[in-house]
């Protein structure tokens, strides 16, 4: 064993039934629980350095509260605030963690969400400490495996000329898809002395499976327990990669693909079952691996963050005035008003208030980057949902072993397209804060830190 040591723990984030749910344009509150939520961390020192990276079943937490969560832990720790690395899974059945206006108007609603972010902040600086106290000696080992065909491309070209984002199944309007995903899955294996072992998993895809009321972790939280049920005295904890632009919806099926998946409001197919299947099949790649991984000496822990800012995706103002109207009307819970259906009538929502949003500015954002260095192995935080484009960017780094973007990482600032995107349209460009280069900018800024580092 090297200097290296690495200890794990797990704990309970489920909030109370009642709260609003994450992640989609209509009201959802929590009628029940599917499974817990859960917020795993691991800390790793190297020598006097030491670092926490901490995952939560959750859609995102903002910014600036996920800043005032790492100084906690820090205080709490000793640990760097700059090495505190807090990921969202982007589960689309986790509780609200954004006080908005609609939020702030309801006083019952303010309250549950008030009460579970303070919460969740005890939680989160509590599985920090117990994973400080857990360290052991241990070795790293890593190794990618692949997960077939749980994740698609979810842009596609139509017959009309036009791009589209989820479409719907077996829509006969649908030409072909706008890309491809990435398949790979990262692992990176901890052998620790007198300890179980620990595996950290890295894949993008959406967690938005599924749907409806409940309360449930999504594949992601599949994927742990699924891990470590086959690999015996094994801890598992995931980050989720470059999904902006990937889900779940084969919208070609064929033989049993559509097997515990039903039609949902927005023309997505959903169904726990086939989360349990993702979460098998991701399990899968890690077990293709497990035995075979590649043992590499750590001798050095080095951490980063940088801020950047981007441009805004500022309106023009002739198109204000059918924005407001859009917005006017959802807001008041008139969306039969607007003429669209299904994930266009998302996508119209989703830009009309990024139009209002973005009014009268600002004209630049702050985007904080994060990146931590277990030797050779780096992780590359993003504070939102960057598409497949970039996670291949920042991979495509020299000098790693092996490179882990994250998204959702210290923060949640939106959507990052690629440039192509916003002249093609789809509900990610429309809706998203930045304007078009953004994805570019990102690679651009990844590769400057991962070569500092």
């Amino acid at each position: 064993m090297s200097n290296l040591k690495v200890g794990y723990a797990r704990t309970l984030i489920t909030p109370k039934l009642g709260i609003d749910i994450s992640g989609y344009f209509i009201e959802r509150l929590a009628d029940g629980v599917l499974d817990e939520l859960e917020a795993c961390a691991v800390a790793i020192s190297v020598g006097d350095k030491t670092a926490i990276m901490v995952t939560l079943d959750l859609c995102y937490t903002m910014t600036d509260y996920t800043t005032s969560v790492r100084n906690r832990v820090a205080e709490k720790t000793g640990v760097d605030a700059e090495a505190v690395y807090i990921h969202s899974t982007h589960t689309h059945t986790g509780p609200f963690t954004k006080i908005t206006d609609a939020i702030k108007a309801d006083a019952n609603k303010l309250q549950m969400v008030t009460e579970y972010l303070d919460f969740l902040s005890d939680r989160i600086v509590e599985v920090s400490s117990e994973a400080m106290a857990d360290r052991k000696p241990a070795r790293m080992g890593i190794g990618v495996g692949k997960a077939e065909n749980v994740a698609f491309v979810r842009r596609f070209r139509m017959k009309d000329g036009s791009a589209k984002t989820n479409p719907g199944v077996n829509n006969p309007e649908i030409l072909h898809p706008i890309g491809d995903v990435d398949e790979r899955v990262n692992l990176v294996r901890f052998d620790r002395e007198g300890g179980e072992s620990i595996a950290l998993v890295n894949f993008a895809n959406h967690p938005d499976v599924v749907g409806g009321c409940k309360l449930s972790g999504d594949w992601p939280a599949f994927t742990r327990r699924f891990t470590e049920r086959a690999i015996e005295n094994t801890k598992c904890i995931f980050f989720n990669g470059a999904q902006g632009d990937v889900n779940h919806v084969n919208v070609h099926p064929k033989a049993g693909d559509f097997n515990d998946l039903f039609n949902d409001f927005d023309g997505c197919s959903r169904g726990y079952g086939h989360a349990r299947h993702i979460g098998r099949v991701v399990t899968g790649a890690v077990m293709q691996i497990w035995d075979k991984v590649e043992y590499i000496e750590v001798d050095s822990l080095r951490y980063m963050q940088k801020t950047v800012n981007i441009p805004s995706n500022m309106p023009k103002p002739e198109d204000m005035p059918l924005a407001h109207k859009y917005n006017d009307l959802h807001n008041a819970g008139r969306d039969e008003e607007i003429p669209y259906k299904a994930m266009m009538l998302t996508t119209v929502v989703a830009e009309a208030g990024r139009m209002v949003r973005l009014e009268h500015g600002p004209e630049f954002f702050p985007m904080l980057f994060s990146a931590l260095a277990i030797g050779d192995v780096v992780f590359f935080g993003i504070p939102g949902e960057p598409f497949t484009g970039i996670g291949r960017g920042i991979k495509s780094s020299e000098g790693w072993k092996m490179i882990c973007p994250t998204c959702l990482t210290n923060g949640s600032e939106g959507y990052f397209p690629m440039i192509d995107s916003y002249d093609e349209g789809g509900y990610e460009a429309r809706s998203s804060n930045f304007k078009a280069g953004v994805a570019e900018r990102i690679i651009e800024e990844g590769k400057k830190i991962l070569a500092e580092l």
